[in-house]
Parts: structure tokens; C-alpha cells; sequence
């Protein structure tokens, strides 16, 4: 099953650009879906200030934009309308149960429905959902109910149309995310599999059983707490950091303290981030007795700490796996194959987005 709540009302496109606006870059991608597979077309990068977007807001619009253009014009994209994806606290995802109705009937009491189960007035936010399949009661349906507050959209719109694109398709980082990845994976409805997509400042959980979401959660975890930690803990800058906790060398007057300092920095964050994530599994496990977590693949620019991917299996003792959403991409020559391993990693939500071109509802 290939899910994605569709546009926030906004119409579709079958040539639509995977636009992630992340906290600390901008990621464009754009596929040619075909029978057998999908081919890269074209795939851009560009860095954000740090500051730019801090939990989710838009603090500096015009960086944002810039960095927009910047990435569709190193990527030499032409296509005008663009997919991108929201997450964090302006963002609710729930599954609940429903007298079973037909679409249409569903589609007209969703409002009076959706009062009940989210924190937001109905009035500020947008709403859509999914109906997953029928209830384990007679008579009830599941549906997947998604609400996003009005300004955050406001502010995505605003960004996409100033750069020169036109909004198509606004989806949910964590789906976009399990699009990518069903399409890069072979997946068993049988097993229940935790997605975990590590970003700058915010992590994205989506447990799936029978195929389908069964959990879905945004936390305020991500790399950026490990490059803080490292740059508290040797006292360089943030770009230094960063380049040292995904394993490259920093200033030469610190190379004789980074190995034990940034190993203990390293060590006292995953710690905490892995606490984090683990608390939103244990509590799906908690509240799902015949669902046990089979295995957690993890994604995002976060998933590239060397060493998280044990620790991850050693706290939970579940399998652990990155995920590639490259991995079954049509062969191409466009792109050195060791430039796809290093940023395969990124690209989880842009390549899930860049697929809805392909999705029929």
C-alpha cells in the first residue's frame, strides 16, 4: 500500500518536484517513474542557515527561498510545481475508529469528527484522511485523520510560489517517508517495521503493522544535538561540529582531543536520543499487545552518526537497518555512485514526495 494523505486543497500534477525543506538544508528531487522502477532525473542540495527554521518555523522566509533556488538551479530543474511535506507540533496524525459511512458521508461530518481528537481549533487548521480499512468491530472503520494548522501551510505556500513554484501536492513527512521507502524495500505486510527518520531538530516515527501506519509521531530530537555537543565539548564552530560527528576532521589544533572528547559527546547524546525515540516505541508497544516491533530502519541526515545504528540495536536488542531509498533506482550514469551512497541518506522524504506524481487517488 503506497499512503499519503494528498494536497492540503491543492490541486495535482504528474510532473511534480520532491521539495524537503528540512531545518538545515533544502533537498529537490525529481524521478521518472516507469514499469520497472524509477529513474533520478535530477537531484539538488543547498544548505539553510541555522536559524532559518527552528522547530518547525519560518524565521527567515527569505533564506529559504533563496536556498529553493539556489537548489533547483544547481539541479537544473524545470518542472514549476512542487510536492513538500510537514511535520512537528503544527501537524496531528491519528488513527481512530468509525461507524462505517462511505466516503462521502465521511467527507461531511470530518469536521464535527476531527473536534474530538484534536488540540487545535477546527477553524485553524486543514484537514484530510484516509479510510485504512474496516474497524475490529462490527460495523466501524479505521481512518487516518490528519490536521495541519492553516499559518504552517500559509508559510510553505508562501515560500514555494516566491521561489517560482506552484504548491501540487502537501504531504506528510513520515509518509512521504514510508513512500520511499516501500518503494526502495521489499515489504511484508506480516512484519511490523518502525520508520525512524532522524532530521536536524525533528525525528519522524511511523510503525507500520499489516502494511498499514499503526503509529505516527513527531519528536524534537535530531543531529543537530550531537554537533552542539560537539561543539560545546572542543569549543569550534558549528560547521566544524558537523563535519566531525559524520567523521571528518576538524581544526588541527583539536585533533589530539577529538577522539575522546567527541566520543564521549557522542555517546551522552545518542543516549538521549535514542531515549527519546525509544519512549514513542514502547509506548506503541505498550498499547498494541499483538504488535511487536520487528524491526526499526532508520533515515534522515541524523541516521548518518557513525555508531547510532548499533547503539539503536543494543538499547532495543530489534534489528536495526539504514534505510536506502535509492536502492532500487534504474541504473544511471548521471551520477557517481558514490555521491548517491553519501546523500542516499537525505533523501528519504524527497524521494517519497517526488513519487506521488505516480499515486491515483
Amino acid at each position: 500500500m503506497q499512503l499519503s494523505i494528498p494536497s492540503f486543497g491543492f490541486g495535482k500534477s504528474k510532473s511534480i518536484v520532491g521539495l524537503d525543506i528540512g531545518s538545515s538544508s533544502v533537498k529537490a528531487v525529481e524521478l521518472a517513474v516507469k514499469p520497472k522502477g524509477f529513474e533520478l532525473l535530477h537531484l539538488g542540495m543547498a544548505h539553510l542557515p541555522s536559524e532559518a527554521i527552528v522547530q518547525g518555523a519560518f524565521l527567515n522566509s527569505a533564506a529559504i527561498v533563496e536556498a529553493i533556488k539556489e537548489c533547483l538551479a544547481s539541479a537544473r530543474i524545470k518542472a514549476t510545481q512542487a510536492a513538500v511535506a510537514v511535520s512537528g507540533h503544527s501537524v496531528i496524525v491519528k488513527k481512530i475508529s468509525l461507524p462505517a459511512m462511505s466516503r462521502e458521508e465521511l467527507e461531511e461530518s470530518i469536521r464535527w469528527e476531527a473536534e474530538q481528537y484534536i488540540p487545535f481549533d477546527v477553524n485553524e487548521v486543514n484537514l484530510d484522511f484516509q479510510i485504512l480499512s474496516s474497524g475490529q468491530a462490527e460495523g466501524q472503520m479505521d481512518v487516518l485523520l490528519v490536521a495541519a494548522k492553516k499559518d504552517l501551510i500559509d508559510d510553505y505556500t508562501h515560500v514555494l510560489t516566491d521561489a517560482g513554484l506552484q504548491p501540487a501536492v502537501m504531504d506528510v513527512a513520515a509518509f512521504a517517508v514510508e513512500n520511499a521507502y516501500e518503494a526502495s524495500h521489499d515489504v511484508s505486510s506480516h512484519e511490523v517495521i518502525a520508520l525512524v527518520n532522524i532530521g536536524a531538530q525533528t525525528a519522524n516515527i511511523n510503525i507500520l503493522a499489516n502494511g498499514m501506519p499503526a503509529f505516527t509521531r513527531d519528536i524534537s530530537t535530531g543531529g543537530n544535538q550531537f554537533t552542539e555537543e560537539i561543539q560545546k565539548a572542543l569549543s569550534i564552530s558549528f560547521e566544524e561540529a558537523e563535519r566531525i560527528k559524520l567523521g571528518g576532521s576538524g581544526a588541527e589544533e583539536s585533533q589530539e582531543v577529538v577522539p575522546h572528547e567527541v566520543e564521549q559527546a557522542m555517546r551522552t547524546v545518542s543516549d538521549t536520543v535514542i531515549g527519546e525515540i525509544t519512549r514513542s516505541l514502547d509506548f506503541f508497544s505498550a498499547t498494541s499487545a499483538d504488535s511487536r516491533i520487528g524491526r526499526i530502519v532508520l533515515s534522515g541526515g541524523g541516521s548518518k552518526v557513525p555508531g547510532l545504528d548499533a547503539l539503536f540495536h543494543e538499547k532495543t536488542n530489534i534489528p536495526v537497518e539504514r534505510m536506502n531509498p535509492l536502492a532500487k533506482m534504474l541504473p544511471s550514469a548521471k551520477f557517481e555512485p558514490s555521491y548517491l551512497e553519501d546523500v542516499a541518506p537525505f533523501l528519504g522524504v524527497g524521494v517519497g514526495l517526488a513519487l506521488r506524481r505516480a499515486d491515483e487517488r
